[in-house]
């Protein structure tokens, strides 16, 4: 073991409960965030640098994190997003080809503070019963009353907008520059591999910041709009659900993930909620109502759109169901070429069940240019 001696550590949850740990590596000092937790067997990687976490102590339930090291190809943005990392078991020795060195480099690298040796299963089931809130992970456990004061000062993510935090401050390009279709993606949090899959089908991506308006995004002169996942709250985002129904207005079509699934929703006035705990995880089952076929999905959200609202707009169909707890998982416009999802088809939790919605998108746009045409 690298570590001979290690720092004693421990959580402190809003409402008092305690978990005691032991700190990862030489970082020490204390972490303040939502505690959540993500029930991959792999990916810690692409789970810790998602813009969508931005804010949040992940508690990973897979007994050992850190096996097989840590590689800048399973990155999904610029850097580690999550507030502090929780585990059972800390490997500080890997054995993958592909690693380019250790996840404990990795945390170094991006000073994020860790904590090992908790009891993971106690602490998600703790929140299972008792919901979300938020936390602080400490290696100053001398100082619980000071910690106690500073976690009652923290936000609650309700009401939280977070995308200003994870947007890009420029714009920039993706993709081949001569490729057939023009997207004008809205950066509200937006993973790598949602870009590369839309390159991968011959599209060439602008991507904004969060506050562009919709007539600096519509310079471009795209063929499709995407409005991406990402962290916080959806309501407060203003700029992206004027976007959203610009878009609309206009005709062009439109796809959202995640946050951008709740930004469809709002645009069309349908509300949105925060959950209990949330879906966090890359074996989630969904219903296609379309098709009647279901599929093994990659999640991560804290927010979801109301289904009773959704079912009662007439300009709205519900597309996908979760299959746990029934919450609305996909909408599509009825008279508009505008859909979006509540998971993440980029992700490939193992099977790729939900790869078609980025063919689906291209459908849209290949029928649009077409009426164009005609």
């Amino acid at each position: 073991m690298k570590y001979q001696t290690r720092k004693k550590a421990l959580i402190l949850l809003a409402d008092g409960t305690i978990f005691h740990g032991k700190a990862v590596g030489n970082k020490e000092g204390s972490a303040f965030g939502e505690v959540c937790f993500n029930t991959g067997m792999t990916g810690y990687q692409e789970i810790f640098t998602d813009p969508s976490y931005y804010g949040q102590l992940m508690v990973t339930t897979n007994a050992h994190i850190g096996n097989y090291g840590a590689t800048p190809e399973d990155v999904e943005s610029d850097g580690i997003k999550i507030a502090g990392l929780i585990c059972r078991n800390f490997s500080y020795h890997y054995s993958r080809p592909a690693a380019e060195y250790s996840l404990e480099d990795f945390l170094e690298r991006n000073n994020l503070l860790a904590i090992s040796d908790v009891d993971t299963r106690a602490l998600v089931s703790y929140i299972r019963d008792n919901g979300a809130m938020n936390a602080v992970i400490t290696t100053e456990v001398d100082k619980l009353d000071e910690l106690r004061e500073q976690l009652a000062k923290v936000p609650d993510m309700k009401g939280l907008e977070l995308a200003s935090k994870v947007s890009t401050k420029e714009p920039y390009f993706f993709g081949d520059e001569n490729a057939t279709y023009r997207i004008s993606a809205l950066d509200i949090g937006i993973k790598k591999n949602i870009l590369r899959n839309l390159a991968d089908r011959d599209c060439y991506v602008k991507v904004f910041p969060y506050d562009t308006p919709f007539s600096e995004m519509e310079k471009f002169e795209p063929d499709g709009y995407f409005i991406s996942n990402g962290p916080g709250d959806p309501e407060p985002l203003h700029n992206a659900i004027d976007v959203t129904k610009k878009a609309i207005d206009k005709g062009t079509p439109l796809f959202g993930i995640c946050l951008g699934h709740q930004i469809l929703a709002l645009a069309n006035g349908i509300s949105t909620y925060k959950m209990h705990h949330g879906h966090r995880g890359i074996n989630h089952p969904i219903l296609n109502l379309v098709t009647a076929k279901g599929e093994i999905t990659s999640q991560n959200h804290g927010f979801a759109i109301n289904r009773e609202d959704a079912e009662a707009n007439s300009d709205i169909t519900i597309t996908h169901l979760h299959l746990n707890d029934k919450t609305a998982a996909g909408i599509r416009m009825k008279n508009k070429a505008a859909f979006s999802v509540q998971y993440h088809p980029e992700a490939s939790p193992g099977p790729h069940d939900a790869s078609y919605l980025f063919d689906d998108f291209l459908s849209d746009i290949r029928e649009a240019k077409s009426a164009t045409a005609v």
